[in-house]
Formats: structure tokens, C-alpha cells, sequence
């Protein structure tokens, strides 16, 4: 249950408080045709990030690099031209600007939804490939955790909103933009992985380091999300006991003081947000770390300047070994091969998946687990696209040897610490 209580959380959270700043945004600020664009647009996300849900643990077709990249494109350019057309003077001048203003805004929303939410809707089906059936404890626990999850981000969507709202107008444009831009140096250290692993540039130092800083301090980002709602809340519960607005009568002064009670109960709820969203990253995380190891890097037959060689003899036992390569700037970049039960092929794949990050793969019973969320790969799909299944890399099949390009092996260096 823990495990996607986490996973479901970590995935969501900056999502959540990113959303709920532009609806809350949207309400407070747009005409009734500015919000009904935002509001369509939103709904678009989600039919969009189910469609991927499917293609992505369903079939082989969709090459998430490439399908995050378009994202990643879409949302940073979104957002810089949201930035232009809300400049006062500019929006002002002409209504047809002013429109794409919040076209592009709700284009955020897209991107939002459709990045952070199609691993969540996958979840299920992770927990039925270990599981076989629903009619098991684990699974039963295993969506308990991933409901729990959605509760929060539910609650904190909500806060978020109501506590912006309530704020002044100036607190909420500077909020808007700060949380947009938090999205957009995450989404940017994506761009730049994309790039890099597909050569669409030349490998670019810079690019490289920004990359693996921002996905090694992912959750800095999250928390910082988190503090500028907090600081928002905590300004207007202060508030909520020092307000001395002006009443003609009772009635007016009951309104007014059920107005700030309500306001100080929402700021009350994101805080408590907050609060189970850094435990539950931090504290419950380390409550539910495992036992499990990976197995040590095995040497592999050769490696000379284009390819790593791995010969049949090495990996014929059934079992999982684990082969790397480290490069020129000190990466070690690990792949694993296992032969495949009741056949002479094997699967071969990076010891990391688009899901659950380079956190690698362990044995198990005969069985290759996911070492962050616990799922059971079956070993017959390795090698293909979806899922939690390794990200998949070209390698060849040549006089009882795997020959595996290390140019394949380079475009996924980002990936790895």
C-alpha cells in the first residue's frame, strides 16, 4: 500500500498544486468564454493522458521519449508565450491576443495532465501483472494506496485553489508564475534529456549537468511547489485574525467572519497537504525501503570503442545478470540480459524503465521485480516497449555473442546518476 501511496504522490504532487493554481487562476481572473477554454482544455488532458495510459501498457506503439519530448516542447513553449501575451499593455490592446493568452494557459494544463497522470491510471495494471486476479490482498492494499494518493492530491487541487482565490490579486499573479516556472525548469531538464538521447543535438556538457541536477533533486522542485502554497496559506490565516472589515449590521459582520473561517480551514487543509505529502516522500519512504539489493556488474566477454560484447555463455543459466559501461564522463550506464524461459532468445533492455526511473531490476523467485514499485516483469515481453518493461536498446545476435552498440547505449547516459 505504501509503495503507491509514494509513487502515486511523488507523480502527482507538483501536478496537482501547478493545476490548481490555474483553475483557481482562471476562476478568479477569466471571463465566463476565457474559463470555459481553460475548462475544456483540462478535460482534453485527461482524454489524452487515458489514450496514453493504454498505448503505453497495452502495446509497443508509443516511444515515450519521444512522446515526453513533444510534451516537454508543447508545455516550455506554452508557457513563454503565456508570459509575452500577459503583459498588460499587450493583452490589452487586442481581444484575439488576450484569447490565446489563456489558450496557451490551458495548453499548460494539457502537458500537465498528460506527463504527470498516465503512470498513475497504470498503476492497476502493474499490480495485475504480479498479482494474476483482483481478488488478492495485494491487490486490494495495492489500490487503497493508490486511492489514498488521489485523495490527497484531490484535497490539495482543492486547497490550492480556494487559498489563492482568497488572496490579493497581486499575491496570485506572482504565485502563478512562480509555480509555472518550477514546471517549466522540470519540463526543460526533460527537453534536454530527450535531445540527448535521441542525438537530435551533439552531446553538450551543459545540457548534460542541467539534466541530471534537476532529476537528482526532482523532489527539491516539488517542495519548493509546496512552500509557495504554504507561505500563500500562512498569510492568509494570519490574516483571518487580523481582518477588520467593515459590517453595517450583524448579519453582515456573521458573513464576514464565516468568510475568514472558511479561509483559515483551507489554509489549515494545504498545510496538512503539505505536511503527508513531504512525510509520505521522505519518512514513509524510508519505512518502506526493502531489503532488496542489486546484483553486482558482471564483466562482459569485450568492450572495445563501438560495442560491448556479451557472450551466450555468460547468460545462458535462466538468470538475471547485469553488464555496464561507463563513459567518458564517469556514468555508468547498466543494461541487463536474461534468457527467456522455454526459448533460445533473450531479453535484453536498460537496467532502468521510463516509469520508475534507473532504479534497476532484481531476481526474485525466478522473476525480474522492479526495484522501486515491487512489479513483475514477465520475462517474455522484455525487450519490448510499455509498461515497467526495461527501456529497450538495439543490440545484435552474432556468432554466440550480444553485440550491443555503445552508441545506443550513450543516447540514455542522462538517465543514469
Amino acid at each position: 500500500m505504501l509503495t503507491y501511496l509514494i509513487l502515486t504522490t511523488r507523480a502527482l504532487m507538483m501536478a496537482t498544486i501547478v493545476l490548481g493554481t490555474i483553475i483557481g487562476y482562471t476562476k478568479l481572473k477569466g471571463e465566463k468564454y476565457q474559463r470555459n477554454i481553460v475548462y475544456v482544455e483540462t478535460i482534453i488532458g485527461f482524454v489524452i493522458s487515458f489514450v496514453i495510459a493504454y498505448f503505453r501498457n497495452a502495446t509497443s506503439l508509443i516511444d515515450s521519449a519521444i512522446l515526453n519530448g513533444w510534451i516537454y516542447a508543447i508545455s516550455l513553449i506554452s508557457f513563454v508565450l503565456f508570459l509575452i501575451l500577459s503583459i498588460k499593455p499587450l493583452k490589452e490592446c487586442n481581444r484575439v491576443l488576450e484569447t490565446l493568452q489563456w489558450l496557451f494557459l490551458g495548453a499548460i494544463s494539457i502537458t500537465v495532465i498528460a506527463y504527470a497522470t498516465p503512470d498513475v491510471w497504470g498503476y492497476p495494471y502493474h499490480v495485475l501483472l504480479k498479482e494474476k486476479t483482483i481478488i488478492s490482498t495485494d491487490f486490494l492494499l495495492s489500490m487503497i494506496g493508490i486511492v489514498l494518493g488521489l485523495v490527497l492530491m484531490i484535497v490539495g487541487f482543492m486547497a490550492t485553489q480556494k487559498i489563492l482565490i482568497s488572496s490579493d490579486e497581486k499575491i496570485y499573479e506572482v504565485v502563478l508564475r512562480l509555480e509555472l516556472l518550477v514546471n517549466a525548469i522540470v519540463r526543460l531538464s526533460g527537453f534536454f534529456s530527450v535531445l540527448l538521447q535521441k542525438k537530435i543535438v551533439k552531446s553538450n556538457h551543459t545540457m548534460f549537468t542541467y539534466t541530471v541536477f534537476v532529476k537528482n533533486h526532482g523532489d527539491l522542485f516539488i517542495y519548493f511547489s509546496l512552500i509557495i502554497i504554504i507561505v500563500v496559506s500562512a498569510i492568509m490565516w494570519v490574516r483571518s485574525f487580523t481582518q477588520k472589515e467593515p459590517y453595517r449590521n450583524p448579519a453582515e459582520h456573521r458573513k464576514i467572519l464565516a468568510k475568514w473561517l472558511k479561509i483559515r480551514r483551507w489554509g489549515g487543509a494545504s498545510l496538512v497537504v503539505a505536511i503527508l505529502a513531504i512525510c509520505t516522500m521522505t519518512v514513509f519512504e524510508k519505512m518502506n525501503e526493502t531489503d532488496a539489493t542489486l546484483s553486482p556488474i558482471e564483466d562482459a566477454t569485450a568492450v572495445d570503442d563501438e560495442n560491448v560484447y556479451v557472450s551466450f555463455d555468460l547468460v545462458s543459466d535462466g538468470h538475471l545478470h547485469r553488464f555496464a559501461y561507463e563513459t567518458e564522463n564517469g556514468v555508468t550506464i547498466r543494461f541487463i540480459v536474461i534468457k527467456k524461459p522455454n526459448s533460445s532468445s533473450y531479453g535484453i533492455g536498460l537496467d532502468a524503465c521510463d516509469v520508475c526511473g534507473e532504479t534497476g531490476y532484481y531476481e526474485k523467485d525466478g522473476q525480474v521485480v522492479c526495484n522501486l514499485c515491487d512489479v513483475v516483469m514477465n520475462i517474455s515481453t522484455i525487450g519490448f516497449k510499455g509498461g515497467c518493461n526495461p527501456i529497450v536498446i538495439p543490440y545484435q545476435i552474432e556468432n554466440g555473442q550480444i553485440i550491443v552498440p555503445i552508441d545506443g547505449l550513450l543516447e540514455y547516459e542522462s538517465e543514469f546518476k
